[in-house]
């Protein structure tokens, strides 16, 4: 809990996210709880800026297919003993349906139907983060900006270029940066008055002064017209009515010699380009500076093993591996590979994402492909190469060529074969996914 300067500080983090853009990864997963970066889940991003940042009093607000991200949370984002309190936690809060019987209209009304969670913390300030970008930030500087200028809100402003904006809420400020328009995914996006060919857009990252937050919810609430959303009726509404800052995120600075990192998620092709980002060097998403950890579950897991099999040597290159790894004479270059995968002997495999517990059989080739979690490839098997065979077994991505691997069809023990001749490698099925 932050306090002293700023008061008591409350963070409630937006993961109740379909993610339907990312489909077949959310079939079974919010958005926050798809793995990333062979060990995390997107939302370890979110949860390790507030902590690193000194903000220790955390509610994740959840929704859609939340059992995976209910227990990564309590899991591995549990503070012990000695900290263990009313300001000292990161807690669940799924949707309870408190006001209404019924799911929440948009994230704006998330808070709405949790404001009882700002009234028992009696916050001073409110951080509402979203759970679903891969993103590290130092927010105690954003809470500095936004009590240094007297703020009501303060809105996460990343500098994009105006050719990219559209897909994203815009924001117009004057060079004191304080913000003169807000609007949904324009069509003709706003330019930087000082930055031509940029612009200012919402990384869906809020701090507000209670007050306010209280009266901008109920208000909206209120609006039968409203769709419940922050960046389309909620932020647009409270413009000349209260001072409104953005925050340029380009200032951000991180200790350890790193650099601030955003990226949005939310298509195959952008968690795809995300992951690659990690296999340069030197990366612009680092997750090996020691000041800034991106934190997650930890498990009592062996580690990661490189071996000839078969007559067959090993070739691993630029590739991010977590715990438990096998490559077993077969050929991975720029590849994620995930806890618990084996790739046997004789296949190549060129950047491609496994995901946990996933088997590889003999002789595959894998070009561009995303595998998830608990599938048995079969031996010899081909996929990436020719589009029209992937289209008909798997699920082939329009926009960027990418061929997804679904994880296998949740069923009876019964009866595990399933279509395409992949079934679960393991007895991890039900307890982790």
């Amino acid at each position: 809990m932050m306090q002293g300067r700023y008061g008591k500080v409350l963070a409630l983090v937006l993961a109740g996210g379909k993610g339907e853009r990312l489909m077949p990864l959310t079939k079974y997963r919010a958005k926050p709880a798809v793995p990333f970066a062979a060990k995390y889940r997107i939302v370890d991003f979110a949860l390790s800026n507030l902590v690193n940042s000194g903000i220790y009093s955390i509610y994740c607000l959840t929704q859609f297919k939340s059992q995976s991200l209910q227990e990564h949370i309590t899991q591995g984002w549990q503070f012990g003993a000695a900290l263990r309190g009313r300001n000292y936690f990161v807690s669940v809060a799924p949707a309870q349906m408190w006001t209404d019987e019924r799911w929440y209209e948009g994230t704006a009304d998330a808070i709405y139907q949790n404001m009882h969670l700002v009234t028992m913390f009696n916050a001073d300030y409110v951080c509402i983060f979203a759970a679903d970008h891969i993103y590290k930030m130092d927010i105690e500087q954003m809470l500095r900006y936004h009590f240094d200028n007297k703020a009501d809100i303060t809105v996460a402003a990343n500098k994009v270029p105006a050719s990219e904006a559209s897909q994203f809420g815009c924001i117009s400020a004057n060079a004191a940066g304080v913000i003169e328009g807000f609007v949904e995914k324009p069509v003709n996006p706003p330019e930087i008055k000082s930055n031509p060919g940029y612009s200012y857009v919402s990384m869906g990252n809020y701090i507000f002064s209670r007050e306010i937050l209280e009266e901008a919810i109920l208000t909206d609430n209120n609006n039968p017209d409203s769709s419940h959303d922050f960046g389309r009726d909620l932020l647009p509404s409270l413009y000349g009515k209260c001072r409104m800052m953005a925050y340029d995120f380009s200032t951000n600075v991180l200790p350890g010699n790193d650099r601030s990192y955003w990226k949005d998620v939310g298509t195959l092709k952008a968690y795809w380009d995300a992951h690659m980002d990690l296999l340069q060097y030197p990366s612009a998403l680092t997750l090996y500076n020691t000041q800034w950890p991106i934190r997650t579950v930890s498990f009592s897991d062996p580690p990661g093993f490189t071996y000839p099999a078969k007559g067959m040597s090993s070739s691993v290159e630029g590739c991010l591996r977590a715990e438990a790894s096998q490559v077993m004479g077969a050929v991975v270059h720029r590849c994620v590979l995930s806890r618990h995968c084996v790739i046997n002997p004789g296949s190549v495999l060129e950047e491609c994402i496994i995901g946990q517990g996933v088997v590889i059989g003999e002789n595959c080739k894998l070009r561009r492909v995303i595998v998830d979690s608990h599938n048995v490839v079969p031996p010899n098997t081909v996929i990436g190469y020719n589009s029209e065979n992937d289209a008909e077994k798997y699920f082939l991505d329009a926009e960027s060529g990418l061929v997804v691997v679904p994880m296998p069809k949740i069923q009876l023990r019964k009866n595990l074969q399933i279509d395409g001749n992949l079934r679960f490698a393991d007895d991890e099925m039900f307890s982790s996914f």
